[in-house]
């Protein structure tokens, strides 16, 4: 549960639902809010069962690895790695902006903001690297403090915005809808020829961005082989903590169009603009110090996911087997770590990773297409294998995941469609140039990972 608080529970807690309400769905924010989540607790359910079926690091990749094959689960080992390296990335970046806030709304001079924004950024990757390369027991005692911590600002936040809560505020809960002031630039839209913002279709039109929020629940899984019990802990831990960020997400979006109409909501700030209007400006410390705390677990958590799904893919010879190599003093793939702590860097320093944070979005829900689709298959292919937890109406809910996922992805920027499809081509090409010729399956190669073998057979 820590582990799906500490990834989902984020800065955008104070920040996505006022901006949506803003922009796109008015109040009917809270709308989006339940639709969204919905839509990632059926790909949480799926999940939950292959977790509890093949409890091994490395989630989809190695769920699609069973199921579908090699070639597919490169595939999604691809999309997972770019997920990520580049949400550790964007993470990074958003972490220095609210810490040097943080430090000026507390009189502290920054000297040259932007330089110091490059080298906080810098700074919290290679510590919270250097933690989880230092053993999984030290992250996650620290990881405890801090969802704590964040727990206890978000409260804050939520307790005395009720104080301020002013029902009229809500007014027409769906308001009318109204041509959009953007041009077309989603793939729905540009199949439509058409968009609009507010209204139902603005409460629709919102839940892709906010499903963004609930992203995570699904790096739970990549510590399966690290957790007791873990075809029982694993799915439990992934349901209750998206569950949880659910009922959380929905409480702070209602506190933010409670307060004030959605009309004055300043989508750059929305909760500090918001408390400043009632007259709680010291709120903004606490929203600061949630936010700084927050993007500190997401970072750690995605760099504890990334390395093992790395690891399970050089444990399979697609890409280098010193990557899973696991150090006899930490208990941990510490090489992997560190290699991916010095690339995300590299992408915090030198990539424009602000304005990539769709191609996130998009490497997961792709994964949570294939994982839909294999629960079905599973249950006709190897129904005989011990679940420690089973979704219910099975096939209909995977279907109904499946199509929910669909949904969401349709409503990416084709920009990012585009950008994902490169991505692709380019790791099809690294399969067939590397990972092909040295994958432990591959022509006269008769080794097997420990452990992974029973799965193929």
């Amino acid at each position: 549960m820590v582990l799906g608080l500490g990834v989902m529970i984020g800065a955008g807690i104070f920040s996505i639902a006022g901006r949506q309400a803003a922009t796109t769905a008015g109040p009917g924010v809270i709308l989006s809010f339940m639709i969204a989540g919905i839509a990632c607790l059926l790909a949480c359910l799926c999940y939950a069962e292959l977790s509890s079926t093949i409890p091994a690091s490395g989630s989809a990749y190695t769920f699609t690895y069973v199921i579908f094959g090699e070639v597919w689960a490169w595939i999604i080992g691809w999309a997972l790695l770019l997920e990520m390296l580049l949400a550790a990335a964007v993470v990074a970046r958003a972490w220095a902006i609210y810490a040097v806030q943080t430090l000026t709304d507390l009189g502290v001079a920054v000297p040259y903001p932007e330089t110091s924004q490059t080298v906080l950024a810098v700074l919290i990757l290679a510590v919270l690297t250097g933690v989880v390369a230092l053993g999984a027991r030290i992250g996650i005692r620290t990881l405890w403090v801090m969802v704590v911590g964040k727990l206890l600002a978000i409260g804050a936040v939520i307790v005395v915005g009720f104080l301020h809560f002013d029902p009229a505020n809500l007014g027409d809960f769906v308001v009318d809808p109204r041509p959009s002031t953007t041009p077309p630039d989603t793939v729905i839209d540009v199949v439509l020829g058409q968009s609009a913002d507010f209204g139902w279709i603005g409460v629709f039109a919102a839940a892709p961005a906010i499903a963004f929020a609930y992203l995570g629940f699904d790096i739970v899984a990549t510590a399966a082989e690290e957790t007791a019990n873990a075809p029982t802990a694993v799915p439990k831990g992934m349901i209750r903590s998206l569950v949880l960020a659910t009922v959380i997400y929905i409480a702070v979006a209602l506190v933010m169009v409670g307060m004030v109409p959605y009309t004055a909501i300043e989508a750059q700030a929305p909760l500090a603009s918001g408390f400043a209007k009632v007259g709680v400006s010291w709120m903004v410390h606490v929203i600061n110090l949630g936010a700084v705390l927050g993007l500190t677990t997401v970072i750690l958590v995605l760099v504890v996911g990334q390395t093992r799904v790395i690891f399970s893919m050089g444990r399979d010879g697609l890409l280098p087997r010193g990557l899973a190599r696991i150090s006899r003093r930490y208990h941990t793939p510490t090489r992997t770590t560190l290699i991916l702590g010095l690339v995300t860097i590299l992408l915090a320093v030198f990539a424009p990773v602000l304005s990539l944070e769709e191609l996130v979005v998009m490497g997961t829900l792709y994964a949570f297409m294939f994982v839909a689709a294999g629960v079905i298959v599973m249950r006709r292919t190897m129904p005989d294998l011990p679940r420690g937890f089973t979704v219910p109406l099975s096939p209909w809910l995977p279907a109904c995941s499946l199509l929910a996922t669909l949904w969401l992805m349709v409503n990416l920027k084709v920009i990012t469609w585009a950008s994902f499809g490169l991505w692709m081509a380019f790791g099809l090409l690294v399969y067939l140039v590397y990972g092909r010729r040295h994958s432990l399956l591959a022509p006269g190669r008769a080794a097997r990972a420990p452990g992974r073998g029973r799965h193929r057979r």
